[in-house]
């Protein structure tokens, strides 16, 4: 039986618009010099601007989770895409916007569409996860998810040399400008490559078709792929596995905002670093977590297959990644060259995504039919990080200087780990019935 592997394709594809989404979220903290002079905002203000975003965030997993199970990943991808590529255009002009008719407040301008832009970002890893759930074999989620989220930290990585090199040609708001139609050629191609099953994609084979849909290396407490469930999106709440899995991945997320958008602003402030060296030491935190997303995904799928135990495959891995995260996290204020500091955070972010796909993978291995809706819950209190990050950071070098948002990561990832201990994939409480009550 002739077999190909165009899922193959359809994952590379997401790692694609992954890596445009990072680098459309992250380009502001490369522009903040000039935005910052321009609007007259203080550390505390810029703080806010960036948190702005997580707001619209949060309630964009959650309800593009739900609509990627109701309308289908693709109607949510082309959605998403579509106005978060718009909004990032608005960017540009959000200040002068909310000079003119936002009682003269270019923060309030830039709190609308920040906010606008993160609600329309908010889908993609919930509409990713339900993407794998459609698309993946059950032998191969762990790798799978982690190939998708591969965008992440290789969009964080560019995301220093496409800004640094846009802006050095073009002013921000022709940056943002530029991003923004580049999301919208990924929607267009998108929109003609992608099916939300692969049944119903010509390229697909019988062949393939029978490796995603086996059931042969389902293990005793895994759910397989079906269409069909009567799990509801508050069940979520009734499952502590669940529960225990957002609160990990919120550390995860903490960690990654907070180097995502204060990095190019503490390289300026303490080390004095200019733009034109941003391209390069922008990049260095995130170097090491672009083979560690993949190969944690790796990682965790060979556990599950040695030991025929989720919980060794996908907690375990996270708990210890998340301790090792700490420490590095811990050392950060007690070194005093940028080497070291760089050196650290690279470290240290690296152990942070060996687990990443794991948050996502245990959706999967726990209630695979409701991927889209439980993703969406589980990323909603998850970027609750995406606010708290950057506008706690603000706060704190404000009053006690930059020392202090190393510490507050060091105790973010601490909680995750703790977290973590309490997870057990695959273990779904029954329906109707209460808290940390098993189904049999």
């Amino acid at each position: 039986m002739k077999k190909n592997n165009y899922r193959h394709f359809i994952m590379g594809m997401i790692v694609f618009m992954t890596v445009v989404n990072y680098i459309d979220r992250g380009a502001i903290s490369y522009a903040q010099k000039d935005i910052i002079s321009a609007f007259g905002l203080n550390a505390k203000s810029w703080g806010e601007v960036l948190g702005y975003f997580g707001y619209g965030y949060m309630f964009g997993a959650l309800f593009g989770g739900a609509l990627s199970d109701k309308k289908g990943p693709k109607f949510v991808w082309l959605l998403a895409g579509s106005f978060w590529s718009i909004f990032e255009i608005c960017t540009a002009f959000a200040g002068n916007i909310g000079l003119a008719v936002l009682g003269g407040s270019a923060l309030a301008g830039f709190g609308i569409f920040r906010v606008l832009f993160g609600l329309s970002e908010g889908p993609l890893f919930s509409t990713m996860n339900k993407t794998m759930a459609n698309w993946a074999a059950p032998h191969e989620k762990g790798f799978a998810t982690s190939l998708g989220l591969l965008g992440v930290p290789v969009g964080a990585a560019l995301t220093a040399p496409a800004a640094v090199a846009l802006l050095s040609v073009f002013n921000w708001q022709v940056t943002f400008v530029l991003l923004g139609c580049l999301g919208l050629i990924w929607v267009t191609v998108w929109s003609r490559v992608f099916t939300n099953l692969p049944e119903d994609h010509p390229k697909v084979t019988n062949g393939e078709l029978e490796i995603i849909r086996s059931k042969k290396s389902l293990l005793a407490n895994e759910t397989g792929f079906n269409q069909d469930s009567n799990v509801k999106w508050y069940h979520f709440f009734s499952n502590p596995t669940l529960i225990f899995n957002a609160v990990g991945y919120f550390a995860f997320q903490y960690v990654n905002f907070l180097i995502l958008t204060w990095t190019p602003k503490y390289l300026q402030d303490v080390f004095h670093y200019n733009l034109s060296s941003l391209w390069y030491l922008g990049m260095i935190p995130w170097l090491g977590a672009i083979p560690t997303v993949i190969l944690g995904g790796k990682i965790s799928d060979y556990l599950r297959g040695k030991t025929g135990s989720l919980r060794i495959a996908r907690s375990g891995l996270a708990v210890v990644s998340l301790l090792f995260t700490a420490i590095c996290f811990l050392l950060i204020p007690y070194v005093h060259t940028a080497s070291a500091v760089l050196t650290l955070m690279a470290v240290g972010n690296a152990f942070n995504f060996l687990p990443n796909s794991v948050y996502w993978t245990v959706i999967l291995d726990t209630e695979p039919n409701r991927a889209g809706v439980f993703g969406g819950v589980t990323h909603f209190f998850t970027n609750i990080a995406t606010v708290l990050a950057p506008t706690l950071t603000g706060a704190l070098v404000l009053s006690y200087g930059y020392p202090s948002m190393f510490k507050a990561a060091m105790v973010a990832a601490l909680v995750g780990m703790i977290a973590m201990v309490f997870v057990k994939p695959g273990k779904k409480a029954a329906i109707g019935k209460g808290f940390g009550q098993a189904a049999k």
